[in-house]
């Protein structure tokens, strides 16, 4: 699963900069996929050791770092959908887009790792 965690660091860090690069580097907050994918590399890195205990603890700690990006990315986009609807403006599709595609690869990274998690109990790799 360590490898799988690196493999969504990557498009979170591709995301994160094609967003920031991709409206003239003028809006950082555009980087902020960069970041989570930053942390899901670190410590899938950290996962990738032949102790079960460190890799257990490690790959823990990345689904909440993917929990808490889904949720976050899923929050502020429909957030900025209802206050730019609010507002009468159309919202930023770029950002909108952006944060989708975040709250969409997490979620399915969550949802691998809580499958994994559950496999490796049954199979009494626990």
């Amino acid at each position: 699963m360590a490898k799988i965690t690196l493999l969504f660091a990557v498009l979170l860090i591709v995301l994160g900069l094609a967003g920031y690069f991709g409206t003239g580097s003028q809006h950082p907050t555009a980087l902020i996929p960069t970041w989570f994918g930053v942390a899901l590399g670190i410590f899938g890195m950290l996962a990738m050791s032949p102790s079960e205990a460190r890799r257990k603890l490690f790959m823990h700690v990345n689904v909440t770092i993917g929990a808490v990006g889904f949720l976050g990315a899923l929050i502020e986009a429909l957030r900025g959908y209802g206050a730019a609807r609010s507002q009468g403006v159309d919202p930023d599709m770029i950002a909108m887009g952006s944060k989708l595609t975040m709250a969409g690869l997490l979620l399915f990274y969550v949802l691998l790792c809580v499958r994994s998690f559950i496999d490796a109990r049954r199979t009494g790799k626990v």
